[in-house]
């Protein structure tokens, strides 16, 4: 094994100042050690490499390396090769400590907080690591080589029909395999039908009151107008599509199954009207359908898209049940649409990986997605019901919304308080956001609220987070 460490030949980017060659490298040596460049651990190349990479003698590297082990800049251990030493760093000046019965029990962070129940992530240290590992092994086995190639813009086909059969049954999605595209996250979905509606002529996409600024951008990236439609205690009132403003829209963007952030479903009578304008007028719906596995105190909201599958495109992603972080996700289009969408997907060369999306496609078969979903559905309802009794405990004329189902809950507050409270927040090391960071230019602030994310927080920082929560309601 001792060879093994001679021949290794990381590189080593050292600039040699001085009159003697020793003396310039041991000064290198200790500058880039000293700045941090080379941190504690790093292991060097063997002399033999450093000697041939710098064109000197080998003995004048180690002679320079033995030095250097001497001074303690370095440690050398037979088969573990020279390596820079640990150093000691100064340790932070202590923190004045709160004053006694202050209510300040979480340090105010500078910079990240230390709790946050920001919205629109799952916990992720529940990420089933074990369960994707085996998942992985089992289909990179099994994979033919040509799974490794560019392949399908439209995105591998295991994956594809697992999540056909998928959808039908858990969503209620009408899919077939062909009119699937996976692609890189939601907004990389978005992205690409907001080209393609505006190469066919769309200028305008009505969007929800409230919902995601960055979705917005995207479209109007395109050159896309996004009118809001209105809202009310009922939720977005879609009977208004083709009316005034909105008559000029050629698509509506939404979240029916669980309306982000205010968190109700869209109402029967609304889901047709909005079905109905698609018929009418020729338009699109995209339909958003970013949490619709969670459901807690009523039955599943199937997806608007069974309604009339040519004239909805239903839009899917694994951020909420499994990890923003895999960026997979689906669209299922209409027919008239797939060879448009999977052109513009290839024209950007743009796609999830394909080690990820043959290991999602073994998850699905195996039962293990089905399996991990119903566990994250009791602990997210169990963390869900945690937050309303804490609320109702500490602050009781705060009323809760929006829990029937996702990851988030809606706290109402007192007129003109959201920036307060969130701000007090920030203070307790709490990162939260109110409901007007959600809301569309064009609409009036009518209500001032929190978007809570409680699926947010790891099981650890669960019962910090709601402890800072409750200190700030007012």
């Amino acid at each position: 094994m001792a060879d093994d460490w001679a021949t290794f030949g990381a590189d080593l980017h050292l600039e040699l100042r001085g009159q003697g060659l020793r003396d310039g490298l041991m000064d290198a040596l200790r500058e880039a050690v000293r700045s941090g460049r080379l941190a504690a651990g790093t292991r060097l190349p063997s002399s033999r490499s450093l000697a041939v990479d710098l064109g000197v003698a080998r003995n004048t590297v180690a002679d320079a390396y033995a030095e250097l082990v001497a001074e303690g800049w370095l440690t050398a251990r037979q088969g573990s090769g020279t390596r820079v030493a640990p150093r000691s760093t100064p340790r932070p000046a202590a923190r004045r400590a709160a004053p006694s019965g202050g209510a300040a029990a979480v340090t105010p962070a500078a910079g990240k907080p230390a709790y946050s129940l920001r919205p629109g992530t799952p916990d992720l240290g529940s990420f089933p690591c074990a369960e994707w590992l085996r998942a992985a092994r089992k289909a990179l086995t099994a994979a033919p080589h040509e799974a490794f190639g560019y392949g399908d813009p439209r995105g591998r086909t295991e994956l594809r029909t697992v999540l056909a059969e998928y959808l039908a049954r858990a969503r209620g999605v009408h899919a077939r395999p062909e009119r699937i595209v996976v692609c890189s996250g939601f907004v990389h979905g978005l992205m690409l039908m907001g080209q393609v509606m505006r190469g066919r002529g769309v200028s305008a996409v009505a969007v929800e009151s409230y919902g995601l600024d960055v979705h917005w951008d995207m479209l109007g990236r395109e050159g896309i107008r996004m009118p809001a439609l209105p809202f009310d205690e009922r939720g977005t009132r879609t009977e208004e599509l083709g009316a005034g403003e909105l008559g000029e829209v050629g698509g509506v963007l939404m979240t029916p199954a669980h309306q982000f952030p205010t968190g109700g479903a869209l109402r029967p009578d609304r889901r047709a009207a909005a079905v109905d304008w698609a018929r009418a007028s020729g338009g699109l719906i995209l339909e958003d359908d970013y949490d619709g596995e969670f459901r807690y105190d009523r039955q599943p909201v199937g997806a608007l898209q069974g309604l009339d599958p040519e004239r909805v495109v239903y839009l899917g992603t694994a951020s909420k049940s499994l990890a923003p972080g895999l960026r997979l996700a689906w669209m299922v289009l209409p027919e008239h649409l797939v060879d448009e969408v999977a052109a513009a997907k290839g024209g950007v060369d743009w796609m999830s990986g394909v080690t990820d999306q043959l290991t999602f496609a073994e998850f699905l078969a195996s039962g293990a997605y089905d399996r991990h979903v119903r566990a994250m559905r009791l602990r997210y309802r169990r963390r869900r019901d945690q937050l309303v009794a804490a609320v109702a405990a500490s602050s009781p004329e705060t009323r809760v919304s929006g829990i029937a189902a996702g990851l988030h809950a809606v706290l109402e507050l007192p007129e003109g308080t959201e920036e307060s409270v969130v701000r007090a927040a920030a203070f307790q090391g709490l990162a939260l956001m109110g409901v007007n960071r959600f809301r569309h230019s064009a609409v009036p602030r009518t209500r001032d609220a929190l978007v809570v994310g409680y699926g947010t927080p790891t099981d650890s920082a669960w019962s910090g987070a709601l402890a800072a929560l409750c200190r700030v309601l007012p």
